[in-house]
């Protein structure tokens, strides 16, 4: 099976988790405590600790699913309903929430690579058994 079509999965779940969470802090990024724009901040939070999640448990693309998941949740619950309902209101916090999960997905999405192993290679050969490198400092 290639490499690709068995990651299908991981991409398809990820793109719903991203979806799921969409939904969840655009109808949520309007909550405010004493004027303290609590559902935003903890939105942003929640986004970026998703996708880094993602990131750090699967890979690159998998976080971009969830990225365009999250993206496309925000752009289809933010306009307004067949009924002519709007779940998120025009404001200042509408529009910092609707730049800030494409933002922060592309930053968590270029972030560079770390390599596995910082470790040297191991030793091989007369000097790899036990007390080989016993006289160096």
């Amino acid at each position: 099976m290639p490499q690709f079509v068995s990651r299908i999965p991981t991409l398809v779940i990820a793109a719903l988790a991203g979806a799921v969470f969409g939904v969840v802090g655009t109808v949520a990024h309007a909550a405010t405590i004493w004027g303290i724009p609590v559902g935003l901040v903890l939105g942003i939070l929640g986004a970026a600790a998703l996708m880094l999640a993602i990131r750090l448990l699967a890979d690159r693309w998998a976080s971009v699913a969830a990225g365009v998941g999250i993206t496309l949740a925000v752009i289809v619950f933010s306009g307004e309903g067949p009924g002519g309902s709007i779940i998120a209101p025009a404001g200042m916090a509408a529009v910092i929430w609707t730049v800030a999960c494409p933002l922060v997905a592309v930053l968590i999405v270029a972030w560079p690579e770390f390599p596995t192993s910082t470790r040297p290679a191991a030793v091989s050969g007369p000097d790899a058994s036990v007390g080989g490198d016993a006289g160096r400092i």
